[in-house]
């Protein structure tokens, strides 16, 4: 077999899937869209052969190594951080921790801090890597503040993005269902909390996953091993563990000690207990002290500290040698130690001099202090530097923050330092929200658990109430752009609760507005109300019955994404009732929204889960259509759009296609220009899908691919593919292009899997094309896979009446079968309207007339003649019904036309089967341009009766 040629975009795709990554992810590294990576994972999974992502990843280079044995093609490279110093001694407790964590579920290294439970933690994953087919992946816990982020801090680290319709905790347990990772957790003291039922969740619904946590203390759950991290080993005098590693770092800052001191060294790490913390920091002195100074320093610091009852020789040892270290700084380099311990992440020369220097009512440092004193610190390794594509940023240890937060209390320095550290980030934030380009994701994601710190610690104080309002709004819009939807209606609910009267509920409306995006209909229906009720209480009796009629719109227009309770009808009519009587006769806005919300409860015209099983459609378009014009004098697009998508509904129940079609391509063209609101994006996906899904409804194919690209481009749904994809499969069906359904099918069913199977109006139809495809391709046993996750991703009725009967006829009529095409169709469309009046009714009808043709029955020409009226201006659909009277009346000039008809419609797949079915010279460019499609040679079993 040759090697597959690989270009150089697809090899750094294929580098960046071996780290894991999602979509959105390699997207963001290399400058790309999401599409572009789409294309090359799509072609990467052709040329090397494999059937999904974690395959794919198993192909993954390394770093400039040997040809990989075997064993390691088939696992991916851990993912772990790379040490910038060499693991020293803890041979016996490597060993042990390996193999504790190879035999138990969760497995947590407890120990004081400064010990060195990272490091080890990171040795041992390392070792026992190979072990875990889906590698390695590693998470600190240090910049979460939240308890309720651990599960969006290990999504983050393991490239998993939201789901609709669930939590990011909630899509994390599904992409993790049937992978054997390593998960190692560091620093989980601080959010304990938040960890234990975590993980409780995680590993009873993901049994391939095995834990390693790092903590000071036990998580206290049921199923822990815990394993106590000891000090290094002093043992063996100056052939200690101990001793090595001070050896070792001695040497890394300046001249190695040499044997003679071995012994003295030895005196001095038994002092400091074998703490490697301790011992890292002593050694940084070594050079400039000796040990003489080491000696004595560290004995006035033990004789100075008392120690309480609850502090072991341990801790004591610890906070001796920082509080040491600390007293040896200059003043101003002490200063600066402990303001910069308000930053959580990495940060730059200009942020601590912005944060640190002035500090009101203390001594001030300079700006060019700053850098110098910054550098003195990554000297005595205090401060660790972080190089990055901007540039040097220095970063405290979790240890070192912690005192340096207690200092900053004792100088009484700390309510101004963070003060400073929340101005710093409000101002961050705000560029942010100007800001754009190439890098604004990596921006952002530089600050992000700044922000959510200084958000943190703002909220909880009644003086900075307004300040942490304004970060948590911030915040919010700026999780919505980097596409972290559950994190911006958590801010913007937070901001809700931070504001007050009006604010309050503007706050709600945009949440209301995220959870649309995330196809929460429980959450919209949830949060209007509450919007509603702050109106109230601002006094604003116009806001409140909009937020009402807005819940009562979204309980029946999105009632198919309530993952709980569906409101019933009593339920919202009383809503509506309520929101009747605040209504004023002055407020346009509040009529708009009162209107859609008769046409949505009362006229039915959604199609809503709860709705009434009779609709009477010229009532409901009447309904419809008084929305949209009360929405139009009100001004507001969005609005618009939601009455635009009601009339669509409402026309497609009275079968007028191109008018349903008409009002949905006109809500795109109000919401281009729309400001940009998470509201606004909601109802621009969902134009996207209905403008798709009526184009496939009238025939016209181009205009669906297009607006089902668009739709599949969303950054909203990068991580939702099934979604993001299931119109354009459908119109790529329909078109006959084979290759591109295949291809987008494999986002699909690897998103559909993740996401855990939901279903939806516009899964079921995206997973019966991509079954139509295999059908025509002859390949049945994948298209009763694919016909059984039809089954599960949409409506039962819908299949057996509605789409499953189109493709099902299609698929029949390909190979021949014209009787059993026709019973798939048999009944009129009129006993299967609301079924087919949608999408599918004139597909349903033409296709209905060609099998009745084919298969010889009395009515075939009579459903011809009802057909042509039906599907009149549709360009498919009338040659489909064009050729079925052809062929009945063996009109072979008649039937060569239908096949130009359809080569213009862009529907390549029934002019080649047009061509096969005229036969003679024509069959042969049939059967060629059918294999050029990917599909399958046709029966045809009519016998050509053409006139001369």
């Amino acid at each position: 077999m040759s090697t597959p040629v690989i270009s150089a975009r697809e090899a750094d795709v294929l580098e960046l899937l071996g780290e894991h990554l999602s979509n959105a992810e390699i997207a963001a590294r290399l400058f790309i869209s999401v599409r572009t990576v789409e294309s090359h994972v799509s072609s990467l999974l052709r040329k090397l052969e494999v059937p999904d992502r974690r395959a794919l990843s198993r192909h993954a280079p390394g770093p400039t190594r040997a040809e990989p044995t075997r064993a390691e093609q088939a696992r991916p490279a851990p993912a772990l951080p790379a040490p910038l110093t060499a693991f020293v001694g803890r041979t016996r407790e490597r060993g042990e921790l390996a193999a504790a964590v190879t035999a138990r579920r969760l497995v947590t290294a407890v120990g004081l801090g400064g010990v060195g439970k990272t490091r080890l933690a990171l040795a041992v994953a390392a070792d026992v890597a190979g072990d875990f087919a889906d590698g390695v992946c590693f998470v600190d816990l240090v910049p979460v503040t939240d308890p309720g982020r651990v599960g969006a801090a290990v999504a983050a680290a393991m490239g998993v993005g939201e789901q609709p319709g669930r939590g990011i905790d909630d899509a994390l347990v599904a992409a993790l269902a049937d992978r054997q990772v390593l998960l190692v957790l560091d620093n989980c003291e601080q959010v304990r909390d938040g960890v234990a039922p975590f993980l409780e969740r995680l590993l009873v619904a993901c049994p391939g996953i095995r834990v390693l946590a790092t903590s000071r203390a036990r998580l206290m759950v049921p199923f822990e091993w815990v394993f106590p991290v000891p000090p290094l080993s002093r043992v063996g005098g100056g052939g200690s563990e101990a001793v090595a590693l001070f050896l070792e770092r001695a040497a890394a800052v300046g001249r190695a000690p040499a044997p003679a001191e071995r012994d003295r060294i030895a005196a001095l790490c038994e002092r400091l207990d074998g703490m490697a913390l301790a011992i890292e920091l002593a050694a940084a002195r070594w050079a400039t002290l000796g040990l003489d100074g080491l000696a004595a320093g560290l004995g006035d610091q033990l004789r100075i500290l008392a120690g309480g009852p609850r502090a072991d020789g341990r801790h004591r040892s610890v906070r001796a040698v920082l509080d040491w270290s600390h007293d040896l700084l200059e003043p101003q380099d002490r200063a600066l130690l402990r303001r910069v311990s308000a930053f959580v992440a990495p940060f730059t020369v200009e942020a601590a001099a912005e944060v640190a220097a002035p500090v009101a009512g203390f001594a001030p440092l300079e700006a060019a202090a700053v850098t110098d004193g910054l550098g003195r610190l990554a000297e005595q390794s205090l401060l660790a530097v972080t190089p990055s594509d901007t540039g040097t940023r220095y970063q405290a240890l979790e240890t070192l923050r912690q005192y340096g937060t207690e200092r900053l209390a004792d100088a009484g320095e700390l309510d101004d330092v963070r003060s400073r550290h929340l101005a710093w980030c409000l101002a961050g934030a705000a560029a942010l929200q100007e800001g754009g380009g190439s890098d604004w994701r990596a921006r952002f994601d530089a600050v992000a658990e700044d922000l959510r710190a200084a958000l943190t610690w703002a909220a909880g104080r009644p003086e900075q109430r307004a300040d942490a309002c304004r970060l948590a709004l911030s915040m919010a819009e700026l999780a919505f752009t980097r596409n972290l939807l559950g994190e911006a209606q958590q801010r913007y609910e937070q901001a809700a609760l931070l504001a007050s009267g009006a604010d309050a509920a503007a706050a709600l409306r945009q949440a209301a507005g995220v959870a649309g995006c995330r196809r929460l209909g429980d959450d919209m229906y949830r949060l209007h109300r509450a919007a509603a009720e702050a109106a109230r209480r601002a006094g604003d009796g116009a806001g409140a019955a909009r937020d009402l009629a807005a819940a009562a719109t979204a309980a029946y227009r999105f009632s198919s994404t309530f993952s709980s309770r569906v409101p019933s009808v009593d339920e919202v009519t009383g809503l509506l009732a309520a929101a009747r009587e605040l209504t004023g006769d002055d407020d346009s806005a509040a009529e708009a929204a009162l209107a859609l919300a008769e046409a949505a409860v009362v006229a039915d015209a959604f199609g809503a889960v709860q709705g009434a099983p009779d609709n009477t459609a010229p009532d409901t378009v009447a309904c419809a259509e008084r929305a949209v014009e009360l929405a139009r004098r009100a001004g507001d697009p969005v609005a618009r759009s939601a009455a635009l998508d009601a009339l669509s509904g409402a026309q497609s129940w009275a079968g007028e296609s191109f008018a349903a079609a008409s009002a949905a391509r006109a809500r795109i063209d109000i919401l281009t220009s729309a400001p940009s609101t998470p509201a606004r994006t909601h109802e621009l996906i969902d134009a996207l899908a209905m403008a798709a899904a009526t184009a496939v409804g009238t025939g016209e194919l181009p205009a669906a691919r297009r607006w089902g690209g668009q739709l599949a481009g969303q950054p909203q749904l990068a991580e939702v593919g099934d979604h993001a994809t299931s119109w354009l499969l459908v119109a790529d069906a329909f078109a006959g292009h084979a290759d591109a359904v295949l291809t987008s099918s494999v986002r699909f069913l690897d998103a559909w899997e993740q996401a855990g199977g939901q279903r939806s109006f516009s899964l079921g139809p995206a997973a019966a094309s991509v079954a139509m495809i295999h059908g025509l391709r002859g390949d049945h046993e994948a298209r009763a896979t694919w016909l059984t996750i039809t089954d599960r991703a949409g409506s039962k009725e819908d299949h057996d009446h509605g789409h499953g009967a189109v493709f099902d006829a299609m698929v029949l009529l390909h190979h021949g079968d014209a009787q059993a095409a026709l019973e798939r169709i048999a009944p009129e469309p009129e006993q299967v309207w609301k079924w087919v009046c949608w999408v599918w009714l004139h597909w349903y009808a033409a296709l209905r007339a060609e099998a009745a043709v084919l298969a010889g029955h009395p009515d075939a020409r009579a459903r011809v003649a009802a057909a042509r009226a039906l599907v009149a201006g549709n360009p498919v659909a009338t040659a489909l019904v064009d050729r079925a009277e052809a062929l009945l009346g063996g009109d072979l000039p008649q039937l060569l036309a239908t096949a130009s008809a359809f080569e213009t419609a862009g529907c390549r797949y029934q002019w080649a089967r047009t061509l096969l079915l005229a036969g003679g010279t024509h069959a042969a460019a049939g059967a060629s341009a059918l294999a050029g499609l990917g599909l399958a040679p046709m029966a045809v079993r009519q016998p050509h009766l053409w006139r001369p």
